[in-house]
Formats: structure tokens, C-alpha cells, sequence
């Protein structure tokens, strides 16, 4: 008889990954010395020695616990991405903001189960902020005060609806055609939020989250959260993510994320 996943326990080491990687990013954040590399010819995509060294304290504690277990992660690549358990890792998510001094900068940190994300975890230690979902716990947002169920909101329309996104010119060609057209349709767009959003949106203050070009570790850590608190977490197309990032869209409410799609249908990938 095969043994069903302990979750419960899954979910209290992925807090302790997080706790291991704050230890490294908080004395670096808002320093002034701290550099960052460009990963790009052109543009500017940066990396720092906070993003560096989180991965490789998360990925230290994971070999020493759970060997058998495979890792993703955006710094250092894969290792055993076929195996049963996958942790699937963005050691900050927002980098620019992290440079920028600007405390939107999350450590994105999510477990696959046979290629399924079931634990997802979303932290922002500068404010003391855990939002965290498995299956049996459910999401909850854990602070110094304690533990309290996070819930999604149902705004009742597209046009009440708060919208967050990362940068409005990241959205190219039909895209930005597709996203100029929901902006204008919703009551409010709040930009910088890169995963924060996602967060917001399983807490209930926000409505929709939306972003393109998403890779592995910007939404697996997500999709747990935001399912759990009762929302939805899908492709421009209104179907399941499955973990792999691209054209995503978060919400509260199917209803209103069936009014966004109406906007971005005509630049669904």
C-alpha cells in the first residue's frame, strides 16, 4: 500500500526554506554596496548575491533533508526534475525591486507532486509575511501575530475589479493591445507588484492578477496559494496553468476572470 504524502509536514519545511532564505536576503536588502549582475545582452534582467545565495541555502537544506526530491530554480537550473517530489524555486522574485529598495520582492518557493504543484509558498520576510497554501492547511497569511485564513474576494464585475501586474510595457504588440483594453475596463491597475500581487489576490484586496513571458518559479509557488484561498489561477485561454508560466492570469472570481478574458482572448498565446 502506497504511503499518501505527509503535506502538513511538507508545508512546515517549505517555511523553514523560507526562514533559511531571509537569513541571506534581509542583511542585503537596502544595502548600498550590494551590485547586480546583468543576465542579459540587452536589456536589463539583474541578479545579486541575495538571489544567489538564497537558492543555495534553500538548496542546501532540501539535499540535507529530502535527497530524493528534485529542484528547479532560476540561479542554478534542475536537478532531478523528473522525480516524484520537484521544489521549484525563485529565491526573489523581483529583483529589481529588491535593488531598488523597494519591499514588493518576494521568495517564491513551491513543491510539485508527480509534475502537480501542491504546496506553494509566497514570503516577503522585509514585512514579516508568510502566504502559504497546501492541501490540508489550506492558505493562510503567517505574520509574528499568527496564523489567519486567507479568502479571495468576488468584486462582481470586471469594472470593480483591482488589477495588478509587474510593468505595463512588458506586454508587446497584441498584448499591450489586449491589456490596454482590460486596464480600461477595470476600476483600478496598481504596477511593481511582480508575485506581491498574486499574493494580494488570495488575501482578497485585489481582483486579478496578470502577467506574460512567466517561467516555472514565477507561478508554481502561486497556484497552491491562490487555489486554496478559493480563486483561480489560469492561461489567457481560461485553462489550467499546469505550472509552466507564460501568458497567466489570477482572480478571485471566475465570473470576472471570464470578463478579463473576453479582453485578452485576442492575444492568447
Amino acid at each position: 500500500m502506497t504511503k499518501s504524502p505527509d503535506f502538513d509536514h511538507l508545508d512546515a519545511f517549505a517555511q523553514t526554506l523560507a526562514a533559511a532564505a531571509a537569513r541571506i536576503s534581509l542583511p542585503l536588502f537596502r544595502t548600498l554596496s550590494l551590485g547586480a549582475e546583468n543576465k542579459l545582452d540587452k536589456g536589463f534582467d539583474p541578479v545579486t548575491e541575495a538571489d544567489k545565495g538564497a537558492e543555495r541555502a534553500i538548496r542546501s537544506l532540501i539535499s540535507e533533508h529530502f535527497p530524493d526530491h528534485g529542484v528547479i530554480g532560476e540561479e542554478y537550473g534542475e536537478h532531478q526534475p523528473d522525480a516524484e517530489f520537484v521544489w521549484v524555486l525563485d529565491p526573489i522574485d523581483g529583483t529589481r525591486a529588491f535593488i531598488s529598495g523597494l519591499p514588493l520582492w518576494t521568495t517564491l518557493i513551491g513543491l510539485r507532486h508527480h509534475n502537480r504543484p501542491v504546496v506553494g509558498l509566497i514570503a516577503q520576510p522585509f514585512l514579516g509575511e508568510i502566504f502559504i497554501g497546501s492541501p490540508n492547511l489550506g492558505s493562510r497569511l503567517i505574520t509574528a501575530s499568527g496564523e489567519t485564513p486567507l479568502k479571495v474576494r468576488d468584486c462582481g464585475t470586471l469594472s470593480a475589479a483591482t488589477l495588478g501586474t509587474t510593468d505595463p510595457f512588458l506586454f508587446k504588440g497584441p498584448e499591450a493591445d489586449a491589456f490596454g483594453s482590460l486596464r480600461s475596463a477595470a476600476r483600478l491597475a496598481r504596477y511593481g507588484c511582480d508575485a506581491y500581487a498574486f499574493a494580494m489576490v488570495a488575501q482578497g484586496t485585489m481582483d486579478i492578477a496578470l502577467e506574460t513571458g512567466l517561467m516555472a518559479w514565477d507561478i508554481d509557488a502561486i497556484i497552491p496559494v491562490i487555489e486554496n484561498a478559493g480563486g483561480t489561477v489560469t492561461d489567457w485561454h481560461g485553462q489550467p496553468v499546469g505550472g509552466y508560466g507564460g501568458q497567466v492570469i489570477a482572480s478571485g472570481s471566475t465570473s470576472v476572470r471570464d470578463e478579463a478574458l473576453t479582453h485578452l482572448g485576442r492575444a492568447a498565446a
